[in-house]
C-alpha cells in the first residue's frame, strides 16, 4: 500500500519559454500537469485523487511574469502572485476591486506563492470529489452532495447540472466584473477570451471549470481601462477570515456620477459553478441614487430564482444582503 506522505513518482519539465511549455503540454496531452504556484496541484497529487505522468513547471518563464500598462489598461502575467497583485500601485489605485479580492485568498503564505492563473483555474472544492469518490465530476453517475443525506452547506444554489459544486476563486468574479480578457496560447497560436466566457459550468463540461484544455496555457490577463477608477465594492463571507473559501462573495464595479449609478457590473461568487452576474440587479439600479433606499428596493431580487439544497438556504438572504451593502456603499 502506497503512503500518502510522499508524492507519487513522475517526470519534471522546467521550460523557460512559453513555446517550449506548449510543445511539452501538447505532446503529453492529458498526462501532463501545468504548475505555477502549485497550491492546488500538490494536494491533488499527494492525496492520489488525480494523477499525472509529468509536471510542467512554468515558474521559469519570465514572459509570464510582471504587471505592465498597455494602450487600453493593464496586462498581468499569469504567474504574478496574489501578493504582488495586492501590492501593485497601479492595481491598488485603478482596479482596487482585484487587489481586495486577491487579498482575501487563503493566507499570506499561500498568497505569496499562489498565482493569478492558479486562482482562476483551480478545481472545485467539494469534499466528496476531493476524496476520490466516483461522482459525476469524476466520471461516475451520482452527486453525493445532492442526496437526502448529502452535506451541501457550501454548494450551489443556482444552475446546478448533476454537479452542485461552486467556483472557489475569489479573483474570478472580480475579473469578470472588470471585463478582463484571458490570454490563452497553444500550438495553434493565441486567442483572447472574455473572463465571462473563461469559466464554464457542468452543463457545458462537467469535468472542467474553465475552457482550458490539454495544450492550452493561460499566459496573461488583460484588464481594460473601461472600469479604471470606478467605484468598487468587494466583500467575502467565510467561516474564518483566513484560509477558508467563500460561502458567498460579491464583486461590484459601478460608475457613479453625482451620487447616481450610471452603469454597473455585479458578480457573486460561491453560489454556482461559475461567477454569477446579476444583470437583473444591474438593470434595477441603473439611473438610481446609490443609497439605502435603492438598496432596500431590491428586496430578494438577487436570489429570487435560487434553488437551494438541504443545508444552504442561508446563502439566499446572505447574497441579498451583500448586494444591498454593495449598492448602498457601506457594510
Amino acid at each position: 500500500m502506497s503512503s500518502h506522505d510522499n508524492m507519487p513518482e513522475m517526470s519534471l519539465y522546467q521550460p523557460v519559454q512559453v513555446e517550449d511549455a506548449i510543445g511539452i503540454a501538447t505532446e503529453l496531452a492529458g498526462r501532463g500537469w501545468l504548475v505555477g504556484g502549485g497550491q492546488d496541484t500538490y494536494g491533488w497529487l499527494k492525496d492520489r485523487a488525480k494523477t499525472a505522468d509529468a509536471l510542467i513547471d512554468l515558474k521559469g518563464i519570465e514572459s509570464m511574469r510582471g504587471i505592465k500598462e498597455t494602450a487600453d489598461g493593464i496586462e498581468i502575467g499569469a504567474l504574478v502572485t496574489l501578493t504582488e497583485i495586492t501590492r501593485d500601485p497601479i492595481i491598488k489605485e485603478r482596479y482596487s476591486l482585484l487587489a481586495q479580492a486577491a487579498g482575501r485568498v487563503a493566507s499570506p503564505q499561500i498568497r505569496n506563492v499562489g498565482t493569478l492563473a492558479g486562482n482562476v483555474s483551480q478545481d472545485v472544492r467539494c469534499w466528496y470529489y476531493r476524496r476520490g469518490l466516483n461522482c459525476y465530476r469524476a466520471g461516475g453517475n451520482l452527486c453525493y452532495a445532492d442526496t437526502p443525506e448529502g452535506m451541501n452547506r457550501e454548494h450551489a444554489i443556482f444552475n446546478a447540472s448533476r454537479c452542485v459544486a461552486v467556483t472557489p476563486s475569489d479573483t474570478g468574479p472580480a475579473l469578470v466584473a472588470l471585463e478582463a480578457q484571458m490570454v490563452i496560447q497553444n500550438a495553434s497560436g493565441q486567442r483572447v477570451v472574455p473572463a465571462e466566457d473563461f469559466f464554464i459550468g457542468p452543463n457545458l463540461d462537467i469535468r472542467h471549470t474553465t475552457i482550458l484544455r490539454p495544450g492550452d496555457i493561460l499566459t496573461a490577463v488583460r484588464i481594460p481601462a473601461k472600469w479604471a477608477n470606478a467605484t468598487f465594492y468587494f466583500e467575502k463571507v467565510a467561516d474564518r477570515n483566513a484560509w477558508d473559501f467563500a460561502l458567498v462573495s460579491i464583486s461590484a464595479a459601478m460608475r457613479v456620477n453625482n451620487g447616481v449609478i450610471e452603469d454597473s457590473r455585479i458578480m457573486v461568487g460561491a453560489v454556482q459553478a461559475t461567477p454569477r452576474r446579476l444583470t437583473s440587479v444591474e438593470q434595477a439600479i441603473r439611473g438610481k441614487p446609490r443609497n439605502e433606499s435603492t438598496a432596500n428596493s431590491l428586496g430578494n431580487l438577487a436570489s429570487s430564482d435560487a434553488n437551494p439544497l438541504n443545508y444552504n438556504h442561508f446563502k439566499m438572504p446572505l447574497m441579498d444582503n451583500l448586494v444591498k451593502r454593495a449598492v448602498r456603499g457601506q457594510a
